[in-house]
């Protein structure tokens, strides 16, 4: 199927204080127990994108290292992913996590900056696409952090306009302001080295050259592939 990928930026309206949450869940799976692992994975991810309050909801494993799997998840609410979390879908992940990770699962709660709408959220690849997804957390020096979001304000329209790019995000960590991740999702390789020689990106690669606590900043980057819940 061919879609757009002009980006899309209106950001759906909320009522009754609802605020949208982004949510990043980790597993380290044990060897030998991926497959079983990751089919409750995307049982879960296939039930919560059903969910009218569901924003976008996606499974991976890391390109380098598979038994490392991710749920990204985003809502309308916090209450409501909860209620997500406490259903009997997650319960079963919950419940399996005993014996088939290496260490308890890690769950990071974040605030996206540059808003997307739903329909953008659920824009697919083309066909032909070989497309991957690079996530990079990013540990600013303490004081910078408004630097970071200003340089990040000013590239992003040019990097959703890339015609490589499907989604492209910046979110901040609740749990310190000087965290950060990004999510990248390309139609393909060439797409990502294309974005890597991108003018508008010289100056963020200059702040992830200077201002963060621990270089290189490389060892924050994540290859991810989508198992879930399109295939």
């Amino acid at each position: 199927m061919c879609v757009m990928l002009s980006s899309i930026y209106v950001k759906a309206q909320k009522t009754d204080g609802m605020e949208d949450v982004v949510v990043l869940t980790q597993f380290d799976v044990k060897k030998d127990h991926g497959k079983k692992f990751r089919e409750l994975i995307r049982k879960y991810v296939k039930h919560a994108v059903r969910n009218k309050d569901n924003i976008m909801a996606e499974a991976y494993y890391e390109k380098e290292s598979p038994s490392i799997m991710w749920i990204i998840e985003r809502w309308n609410s916090k209450l409501v992913f909860e209620k997500m979390r406490n259903g009997i879908r997650y319960k079963q992940i919950r419940i399996s996590s005993e014996k088939k990770l290496a260490q308890p699962a890690k769950t990071i709660y974040a605030k996206d900056l540059e808003p997307l709408s739903k329909q953008a959220w659920r824009r697919e690849p083309m066909m032909d696409d070989t497309p991957i997804t690079i996530m990079l957390f990013v540990d600013g020096k303490a004081g910078t952090e408004g630097q970071f979001r200003e340089v990040y304000h000013t590239a992003m329209p040019q990097f959703r306009s890339e015609p490589g790019v499907i989604n492209y995000q910046l979110s901040q960590l609740e749990e310190d302001s000087t965290q950060f991740v990004t999510y990248e999702k390309f139609r393909n390789e060439d797409a990502f080295q294309y974005h890597l020689n991108f003018p508008p990106i010289l100056p963020v690669i200059d702040y992830l050259n200077t201002s963060i606590k621990k270089q290189p900043f490389q060892t924050g980057l994540h290859k991810l592939i989508r198992f879930a819940p399109f295939q």
